[in-house]
This record gives C-alpha cells, sequence and structure tokens, in this order.
C-alpha cells in the first residue's frame, strides 16, 4: 500500500483533506496530512517544503498530492524525498526559474469573479461550505514576496487534475498552462476548485487510478 501525502493550498489547513484522508485509509493506505505554515510571515516556501519532509519522516511509497498554492511546495519535496508520484490537483504549476510571486504575471492567470464564496464553494456542499469557515487561516504574502526561483519539474511521473468547474483556475487556463509547462495533457473531473471538500469520493477514484497506472509501467 502507498503513503498518501495531503498538501493543502493557501489560507487552509488539513482540514481540507479530512473526507478524503479516511476513504483512503479505509482502502489500506498510510496518509499524512500536514498543516503548512501560511499565516507564518517568517515561512518562505522553503519552510513549506520542510515541515511537509518533516511529516513524511521515514515513510516510502510516496504519493504527493498537492492542491492549488502547494504545486510550488510538491518539486521542493521531491528534492528532498524519493517520490513514486506527484498528483496535482487544480494546482499552480511552477517553471523553472520562477517564484511564486512570478507565477501569476507569467501565466496571465485571470479568475471568473471576486467574490471568495462564488470563487471557491459554489459547488461545496452548504453544511461543508459552513463549516470550512473555521479552517480558515490568513494567507502570508512572504511566499509571494521571497525571490527563491523554482527548480526544475522533478523527472518523478505527474498526473494533473483539473476541475471544468473551477471558478478561480479556470480550465482553459489549466490546459494551456499545464501543457506548456509540464508538457502533459491534464485529466479532468466536474467540480471547482475545492474537490476534496465537494467531491471526495471521485477524487478519491481518481487518485487510486492514478496510482494504479504509475504502479504498471514501474
Amino acid at each position: 500500500m502507498a503513503a498518501y501525502v495531503l498538501l493543502h493550498g493557501a489560507g487552509s489547513d488539513s482540514w481540507y483533506w479530512h473526507l478524503v484522508a479516511p476513504l483512503l485509509r479505509e482502502r489500506g493506505h498510510d496518509v499524512v496530512a500536514p498543516d503548512l505554515p501560511c499565516d507564518d510571515d517568517t515561512a518562505g516556501i522553503d519552510e513549506y517544503a520542510r515541515v511537509v519532509v518533516g511529516a513524511i519522516g521515514d515513510r516510502r511509497d510516496l504519493i504527493l498530492v498537492a492542491q492549488s498554492m502547494a504545486g510550488f511546495t510538491a518539486p521542493l519535496v521531491c528534492e528532498a524525498v524519493p517520490v513514486e508520484l506527484v498528483v496535482l490537483v487544480a494546482a499552480m504549476t511552477p517553471r523553472a526559474g520562477e517564484s511564486p510571486g512570478e507565477w501569476w504575471g507569467n501565466t496571465g492567470h485571470q479568475a471568473e469573479g471576486d467574490d471568495p464564496v462564488e470563487l471557491f464553494l459554489h459547488d461545496v456542499p452548504p453544511d461543508i461550505a459552513a463549516e470550512s469557515a473555521n479552517h480558515v487561516r490568513n494567507q502570508s504574502n512572504t511566499p509571494f514576496t521571497e525571490h527563491r526561483p523554482m527548480p526544475a519539474w522533478p523527472d518523478v511521473p505527474t498526473r494533473f487534475l483539473l476541475c471544468r468547474d473551477d471558478r478561480f483556475f479556470p480550465a482553459d487556463f489549466q490546459r494551456r498552462v499545464v501543457k506548456d509547462r509540464l508538457g502533459i495533457t491534464p485529466d479532468e473531473m466536474d467540480g471547482g476548485h475545492l474537490p476534496a471538500l465537494a467531491h471526495p469520493e471521485e477524487l478519491v477514484e481518481r487518485l487510486e487510478a492514478f496510482a494504479s497506472a504509475a504502479r504498471s509501467v514501474r
């Protein structure tokens, strides 16, 4: 069985994965979902990666799942520990030499509106959306203001799962960016920017399918 490492996005915490983690454990997997230091103004993106590596410990057979901003943490984790598969979920895809703050302008990002509820929670069940308010953290600007050039994308099998109804990182935008930067065609599912809250069962099925496909070509 694999060890799934689940990385949440900006301004959040590991609760984001609270519906996904038990489903993976029911399938016999180990799961670690660290709280990233998103509200710590002393923490740059390298510190995010150190937190993840510390949480991984001596686990092996790692499947690294990175949501949204965690796309910038993923390659740094892969430099530090052996990872079998990276799955980017509605994620930012860095380019070699690019810092997180440069990503927005370099990709030409434009969200579909500016209302946080409409951008992020439009397809999340009301009870889960209400509870999510208890897990919103102030996202520090430090990772976006520091000049931290990213390494080249690691030589690790990588899948990208975009959400067709994502209003923050729209589907056409992601198709272009992922193809340009990773040279792959993203996989797609219905739903908005937060599939672990809106569609946890389907997300787990997708993750397991990616893992199975990766094992078959080793």
